[in-house]
């Protein structure tokens, strides 16, 4: 028989319904990506649905430190309810790539805190961490360009990103991707930096996908916007 969850459910029944839908082989193909869950997100949402908002409930799933439980405890908490303090120690805890990359879109990016907390970690000297950090700076030089030194920061890039390691790269690449397909002034320079570096430049990417790699990146973004005009 299947778990029905309710707003007044329980960690016990959240677990007991995410085990009703673990999949070995959806787990095989996330842990792939560094992520030790396998349920269909989906259907993970939905079970997160049923729960409603509860702020509550999403700090006691939240404290199970398992993967799955802690993605519905992202999609019921409520964003504007963190300090900045509880921001950074839930980020800080969120080691694996989903759930630090739904916390930072769900959460931190509807915060008021987002620019300070991005000041905070991008400074890390921990990897993932600054990472966070990281991903925060490249929605920011989309959203709020006027808070960053874009020339401090590609000079940052040029300078780290070639040694940076794997979850930090791929971060300050989107940073740098960003500002070129951005900021007309400062293409040139990022993807200059793109071409000296050749982070992701073979990188596999799928038919009809563009790659990673910067300069193509850049260069096919502004293209499909020009066209678009």
């Amino acid at each position: 028989m299947s778990t029905v969850l309710t707003p007044e459910s329980s960690v016990a029944d959240v677990q007991a319904a995410l085990a009703e839908l673990e999949d070995p082989k959806m787990r095989a193909v996330n842990e792939k990506h560094g992520d030790d869950f396998g349920v269909n997100l989906s259907k993970l949402r939905a079970l997160a649905k049923a729960l409603k908002s509860n702020q509550e409930l999403a700090e006691e799933l939240w404290g199970t430190k398992d993967t799955a439980t802690r993605l519905v405890a992202i999609l019921i908490c409520k964003p504007q309810g963190f300090s900045l303090n509880e921001l950074e120690r839930w980020l800080r805890e969120a080691r694996t790539p989903k759930v630090q990359g739904w916390f930072i879109s769900y959460v931190v990016k509807k915060s008021k805190h987002l620019e300070e907390l991005r000041q905070i970690l991008i400074a890390d000297s921990d990897p993932i961490v600054a990472s966070a950090g990281w991903e925060l700076t490249a929605h920011q030089v989309v959203k709020a360009p006027d808070v960053l030194d874009l020339s401090a920061l590609l000079d940052e890039i040029e300078a780290e990103m070639k040694s940076a390691p794997e979850r930090l790269q791929w971060a300050m690449n989107n940073t740098l991707a960003q500002i070129g397909i951005e900021h007309e002034e400062y293409r040139g320079k990022a993807l200059a930096i793109g071409d000296k570096l050749q982070v992701l430049a073979d990188y596999p990417t799928p038919p009809g996908c563009t790659s990673p790699f910067a300069p193509i990146w850049i260069n096919e973004m502004v293209r499909r916007r020009s066209a678009n005009d």
